[in-house]
C-alpha cells in the first residue's frame, strides 16, 4: 500500500543563503516483501534489530525537517582535515563534511550511529572506531582511527561493496556468480589483537523488491583485518563469518542480525588472538537462536557456526517456533537477541544475550499470550501483568568450540511500547518516552546486556538496562501491566509521570567465573544500579556499554536524562560512571551540552547501541544530534538562481538534526 505524507517545513536560511522552504509532499514506498517481514512471528518482529527493521522491512516515511549551521559543512583551515569538530572537548569522529540530502531521504545520505571503539594494546594512543555510516547514500560499515589518544580522527573506507560469490575455502557458500554485491551494511564492532592488528565485524545485506530492482535478499557477516596500520586501511575482500544466500528473494533463508565481535587479546591466554563473533539467526521456523564462530588464523578463515543458546530449564515458552538448530540439537532457548562476546584472562569466552523464553514473555506469542495456536500452555489464561525478560550467559572454555548450558545473569524489564505512550509513533517498537504530554522521543530503543571480565580479580560483570529497578517500581508509581496484544511491547502505569517510571542501568556480578550472578537470585527492584546520582533516581539512562581498565576499574557509559530539562523534552546527554568494586558508582557528565531527539529517518532510528574503550582513561563513543541537517533552499537551484543552503524545523525538534558520532577522553570517576 502506498501512503502519501505531507509535512510543512519551516524555513531557517543560513547567512550564505536566501529564500524559503515550501510545502513538501511525497509518497512512501511499500515495505519490502522479499524478506517476508509480515510472515515473521510477533516475537521475531519484536526482537529484530532497529537497523534491520528500518533497512529491510519497514516503511520509511522520511520526516521533512531542517537545521541551521555550517560548522559541519564547510571545511576549516588549509589542511586536509575535512570537517573535524570539537564541541568543548567532545570530538567528532566522522571527519567528513555533511552531504546535502533531499528532504524525503533524511539520513540516507548523511547519518552515523551504532558505535564501537577499541584501543591498541601495543600502543594505547592508537584508537579505532566504527559506526553505521550513510554518507555513500546507504548504510555502510565505516571506520575512523586516531594516533593521538582521540584528539583528532581520520576516516578509513572499508571495501565491502562485493565479496567472493564462490569462495574457494568454503564450498558451502555459493551465490551463483563470481562476485556477490551488497546494497548496505551495519551493526559494526571493532577490536585489536595482541600484535596490534585491528578487526572489524560488519553485517551486509540486500533489500530485495520493491525497495530495489534486485530480488536478492541475501545477508552475510563479514570480517575485515587492518594489518599493522591501526585501522587506516582494511583487507579486501572481507572474509565470511556466516553467509545466507537468497538471491531469488524467496525469503526462506535465515536473516543474520546483530553480530558483535571480540578478540582474546590477553598475552599468554591459551586462545591468544582468537577472534570471536556472535549473532542472531532469524529462521523461517520462527526461531531466533544465538550462534558463534571463531577464527584462529587472524581472521583469514572462520569456524562452522556453534550454537550458543543451548537448552535450559530457564526457557519454557517456545512460541510454537522451531527448537532444532542447524546441527540437530534441541533447545527451548529459541528466541534471543543482542549477544555480546567477551573473554577472560584465562581464555574463557563468555556470551551474554537477551532471552525471551521465560514464562512472563508469553505476551509475545502471536495469540497475545491468551493460549491457542502457537502456545505451549493448555489453558487460555490471559497474558500475565508481569512482563520481565532475562539475560542469559553461556560460557566456552575450549576456544568457542562448545558452550555450557546458559545461566541467568539477571532479570530485566524492557522499555515501554512506543505507540501506546507516544501518540501512536513507531508502532511495534519500544522507545524512551519523555515525561509529560509531548511525544518527541520515539526513536526505537531496547535494553540489552554489556559485559566484561575484571582483569585484576576475574569477576564477571554484566550490565543491563531495566525499566523496573530500585528507583522505578510499584512503590513510586511504576507498575508493569503486561504487554500490548498487537505488538508484544511492554506496558506500565507511570510511563509519562515524572518520578514514577524511569530506566536504570543495572549491574550483576559473578565471583565464580560465571557459574552464578548476583542477578541470578536478586530481582531488578533490588539489584545494584549504576545510576546512583540523585538526579538519576527519577530520570532515564539507556544505551549503555561497559569496560574494565587494565587495572580493574569498571567504566560504564550511557545516555542520561538527568541534566537540565532532558527528562521532559526528550533531549539526552551522555554520562560516564565508574566503580572500584561494582557496587558504589560515581558519575560525571560526558557531553558538553544536551542533544535533541533525532529527526533523521523520520525520528525513529538512532542506532541500537553505543561503544566504550578504557585503556586507563575512558573513551565513551556515542551518536550525537547537535549538528543541524542542511537542505537546498526551495526556489533556488533553478534557472537564473544559484543554489543556496537552508535549515528547517522538524516535527519533534526546533531544528532538524544530523546524526554524527563523538567521543572524548574522560577520567573515570569513582567513590
Amino acid at each position: 500500500m502506498r501512503r502519501t505524507t505531507r509535512v510543512f517545513v519551516l524555513p531557517t536560511c543560513l547567512a550564505l543563503a536566501a529564500g524559503s522552504l515550501a510545502l513538501f509532499s511525497g509518497s512512501t514506498p511499500a515495505a519490502a516483501s522479499g524478506a517476508n517481514f509480515d510472515h515473521l512471528k510477533k516475537v521475531q518482529r519484536h526482537l529484530l534489530s532497529g537497523q534491520a527493521a528500518l533497512e529491510l522491512f519497514r516503511n520509511d516515511p522520511g520526516n521533512r525537517s531542517t537545521a541551521s549551521s555550517t560548522r559541519n559543512y564547510i571545511p576549516k583551515g588549509r589542511s586536509a582535515q575535512g570537517c573535524q569538530q570539537n564541541l568543548h572537548g567532545n570530538v567528532k569522529v566522522n571527519a567528513n563534511c555533511e552531504n546535502i540530502t533531499d528532504a524525503d531521504l533524511q539520513g540516507r545520505g548523511q547519518s552515523n550511529n551504532e558505535t564501537s571503539i577499541a584501543y591498541n594494546p601495543t600502543n594505547p594512543a592508537n584508537l579505532v572506531a566504527s559506526a553505521n555510516d550513510y554518507r555513500r547514500g546507504d548504510g555502510h560499515c565505516y571506520t575512523s582511527y586516531s594516533n593521538d589518544k582521540g584528539k583528532s580522527w581520520q576516516d578509513s573506507t572499508v571495501p565491502f561493496s562485493f565479496t567472493r560469490g564462490r569462495p574457494q575455502d568454503d564450498p558451502s557458500i555459493n551465490f551463483g556468480a563470481a562476485r556477490q554485491y551488497w546494497g548496505g551494511g551495519g551493526d559494526t564492532s571493532v577490536a585489536y589483537d595482541t600484535k596490534g592488528n585491528a578487526y572489524l565485524s560488519c553485517q551486509v545485506f540486500n533489500r530485495g523488491l520493491p525497495t530495489s530492482s534486485n530480488p536478492d535478499v541475501s545477508s552475510a557477516l563479514l570480517l575485515f583485518r587492518s594489518t599493522g596500520n591501526g585501522g587506516a586501511s582494511w583487507n579486501f575482500p572481507g572474509r565470511y563469518t556466516r553467509a545466507s544466500a537468497d538471491t531469488a528473494g524467496a525469503g526462506t533463508q535465515p536473516f543474520l542480525d546483530k553480530q558483535l565481535m571480540t578478540v582474546d587479546n590477553t598475552v599468554g591466554s591459551p586462545f591468544q588472538d582468537r577472534v570471536y563473533v556472535t549473532w542472531t539467526e532469524f529462521a523461517a521456523d520462527g526461531s531466533a537462536f544465538i550462534y558463534e564462530a571463531y577464527s584462529k588464523d587472524y581472521g583469514q578463515t572462520t569456524s562452522e557456526p556453534v550454537l550458543v543458546s543451548q537448552d535450559s530449564p530457564l526457557c519454557s515458552e517456545t512460541f510454537g517456533a522451531g527448537v532444532t538448530p542447524t546441527k540437530g540439537e534441541t533447545s527451548k532457548c529459541n528466541e534471543n537477541q543482542f549477544s555480546q562476546p567477551f573473554t577472560g584472562k584465562d581464555g574463557a569466552l563468555y556470551v551474554a544475550y537477551a532471552n525471551f523464553n521465560n514464562a512472563a514473555s508469553s505476551g509475545l506469542r502471536d495469540d497475545g499470550g491468551a493460549g491457542g495456536a502457537g502456545a505451549n500452555s493448555k489453558t487460555s489464561a490471559p497474558a500475565p501483568k508481569d512482563n520481565h525478560n532475562q539475560i542469559l550467559l553461556s560460557k566456552s572454555t575450549d576456544g568457542g568450540q562448545t558452550f555450557s548450558s546458559p545461566v541467568k545473569a539477571a532479570d530485566y524489564y524492557d522499555l515501554p511500547d512506543c505507540a501506546t505512550y507516544q501518540h501512536g509513533k513507531d508502532a511495534g517498537r519500544s522507545c524512551v518516552p519523555e515525561k509529560g504530554s509531548t511525544s518527541n522521543s520515539f526513536f526505537r530503543a531496547t535494553n540489552y546486556p554489556s559485559g566484561a571480565v575484571n582483569p585484576a580479580n576475574g569477576q564477571v560483570v554484566v550490565t543491563v538496562g531495566s525499566y523496573i529497578n530500585q528507583h522505578s517500581k510499584e512503590a513510586n508509581g511504576c507498575v508493569p501491566t503486561g504487554t500490548n496484544p498487537k505488538t508484544g511491547g511492554n506496558l506500565y502505569e507511570g510511563v509519562k509521570t515524572r518520578g514514577a517510571c524511569n530506566n536504570d542501568i543495572l549491574v550483576s556480578v559473578s565471583k565464580n567465573k560465571g557459574a552464578s550472578f548476583t542477578g541470578t537470585s536478586t530481582e531488578p527492584r533490588a539489584l545494584t544500579s549504576v545510576d546512583q546520582e540523585r538526579g538519576q533516581a527519577t530520570t532515564d539512562q539507556f544505551f549503555q556499554w561497559a569496560a574494565f581498565t587494565p587495572k580493574g576499574l569498571l567504566a560504564v557509559s550511557s545516555f542520561d536524562r538527568q541534566y537540565g530539562s532532558d527528562e521532559t523534552t526528550g533531549f539526552s546527554d551522555v554520562s560516564l560512571s565508574g566503580s572500584k568494586d561494582a557496587r558504589k558508582f560515581d558519575t560525571s557528565r560526558t557531553t558538553s551540552s544536551s542533544m535533541p531527539p533525532p529527526t533523521q529517518f523520520a525520528g525513529v532510528f538512532y542506532g541500537d547501541y553505543t561503544g566504550l574503550a578504557a585503556p586507563g582513561e575512558a573513551y565513551p563513543f556515542w551518536m550525537d544530534t547537535r549538528n543541524p541537517e542542511l537542505f537546498v533552499c526551495p526556489g533556488t537551484a533553478t534557472e537564473g538562481r544559484a543554489p543556496a543552503v537552508c535549515t528547517a524545523s522538524a516535527a519533534n525538534a526546533a531544528v532538524a538534526n544530523d546524526q554524527d558520532v563523538f567521543t572524548t577522553a574522560q577520567h573515570i570517576p569513582t567513590r
